[in-house]
C-alpha cells in the first residue's frame, strides 16, 4: 500500500525539523550557554528564594495552586470515559499491563492514563488554567503552547508492580528543543503519598545530560512507552514529593523522576501538561538517543491508523499541541 503523507498540520512550533548531532541531542542546552538561564523572568509571581530552588534542584512544588473544584470537575469526567458514558473521540485511553486483556475489570480500575486531553474540552481545561500559566510563563516566555496532556491514574497495584514509572527524563520523549524553554505542571487530584506511588525525585539531576532509556526488565512486565534510564544510579538521593490535593509541580524536561506502585486501596489521580515556548524548534531524533522511542511511536500510529499511514515523529507533536496563550509565530 502506498504511504499516505500527513505535511499540512495545524497548531504547531517552528516547522522546520533541524538536524543536529547526538551529543547536541544529549546536551542540556544545544547552544552550550554557560551558565544556562532556567528562569525567562519572574513575571513577579516568582519569589527569589523560588528561582534559586528551581535553579538548584530542577523543580518546584506550590502549594493549593488549584482548587478542589476544578479537580473535582476533571475527576467526575474521568470517570464519565472510564465508563463509557461519555465517549470522546481521539482520546487515548491507556490500561495497566497487567489488567489490560482481563474482561472482568471494568471502570476506572482498568485505566491507568487518559492522553491527548485536548480533544476533550472539560479535561483541556486544566491546561490553560491561569493558576498554572502565570507559573509556566517565566520557564517558557509569554508565548505558550501545551505539548503533552495527561490524566494519570494509578490504580492499586494488583501485586504485580506494573503500578511503578521506571526513573526517566521526559525530554527523552520529546523532539524539540531547547529544553530550558520546556517545563511540566503535574497536579494532585488527591492525597498523593509514599503508600499511593507519590513522584520522586533526583534533585539537581536537570544540570546533567539526556540519558540512555529503555525498557526496564521488570519480572511482571512494564507498561507501554514506560521507558527508564538503563544505567541509573541507585545511590543518588531521592525525594519523595507528597503532596495534598491542589499542590502542583513545576519541573524541568532533564530532571530524573518517577513513581512507586499503588500498595492501596485507592486510586491516585493527577493531571498533568508539558509546556513549550511557541518559538521552539524541532529536531531530528534519528541516530540519537531518542531514536528508539520515534521508531516506538511510529509503530503505535501504524497500528492505530494503518500500515499505508507515515507521519514523522515531529508532525505527530505538532499535531497534540495547542497554543494557551499569546501568539503563534507562524500565524
Amino acid at each position: 500500500m502506498a504511504s499516505l503523507r500527513i505535511s499540512t498540520l495545524s497548531g504547531h512550533l517552528n516547522p522546520s525539523a533541524t538536524a543536529v548531532s547526538p551529543s547536541e541531542v544529549s546536551s542540556v542546552y544545544p547552544q552550550n550557554v554557560s551558565p544556562v538561564q532556567y528562569i525567562k523572568s519572574s513575571n513577579r509571581i516568582l519569589t527569589p528564594e523560588q528561582i534559586q530552588f528551581y535553579n538548584d534542584n530542577g523543580y518546584l512544588v506550590v502549594k493549593k495552586l488549584v482548587p478542589d473544584h476544578k479537580l473535582d470537575r476533571y475527576k467526575k469526567r474521568f470517570e464519565e470515559i472510564c465508563k463509557g458514558e461519555v465517549k470522546v473521540p481521539g482520546l487515548t485511553v491507556m490500561k495497566d499491563v497487567s489488567i489490560v486483556s482481563s474482561e472482568y475489570v471494568k471502570g476506572e480500575k482498568a485505566v491507568n492514563k487518559l492522553q491527548e486531553l485536548y480533544n476533550d474540552p472539560v479535561l483541556f481545561d486544566y491546561c490553560s488554567l491561569p493558576e498554572i500559566l502565570q507559573y509556566v510563563e517565566p520557564f517558557t516566555g509569554p508565548n505558550i503552547k501545551a505539548m503533552h496532556s495527561m490524566l494519570i491514574n494509578k490504580p492499586p497495584d494488583p501485586g504485580t508492580l506494573t503500578s511503578r514509572h521506571p526513573l526517566h527524563q521526559d525530554l527523552y520523549y520529546f523532539p524539540f528543543r531547547p529544553a530550558e524553554d520546556v517545563v511540566a505542571a503535574w497536579t494532585a487530584m488527591e492525597w498523593i503519598h509514599r503508600g499511593n506511588g507519590c513522584l520522586v525525585v533526583i534533585p539537581g539531576s536537570h544540570k546533567g545530560p539526556l540519558m540512555d532509556h529503555g525498557y526496564p526488565n521488570w519480572e511482571m512486565g512494564v507498561n507501554k512507552l514506560y521507558h527508564g534510564i538503563l544505567d541509573y544510579d541507585p545511590k543518588r538521593p531521592i525525594v519523595h514529593l507528597e503532596m495534598e490535593k491542589g499542590d502542583t509541580v513545576f519541573f524541568h524536561p532533564l530532571l530524573i523522576h518517577g513513581s512507586g506502585s499503588n500498595k492501596t486501596k485507592g486510586f491516585r489521580k493527577a493531571i498533568s501538561c508539558h509546556y513549550a515556548s511557541a518559538n521552539c524548534r524541532y529536531i531530528d531524533v534519528v541516530g540519537t538517543l531518542q531514536e528508539p522511542v520515534k521508531q516506538e511511536a511510529d509503530e503505535v500510529i501504524r497500528m492505530k491508523y494503518g500500515p499505508g499511514i507515515e507521519v514523522s515523529f515531529e508532525d505527530i507533536w505538532r499535531m497534540r499541541s495547542r497554543l494557551v496563550q499569546g501568539i503563534d509565530p507562524e500565524m
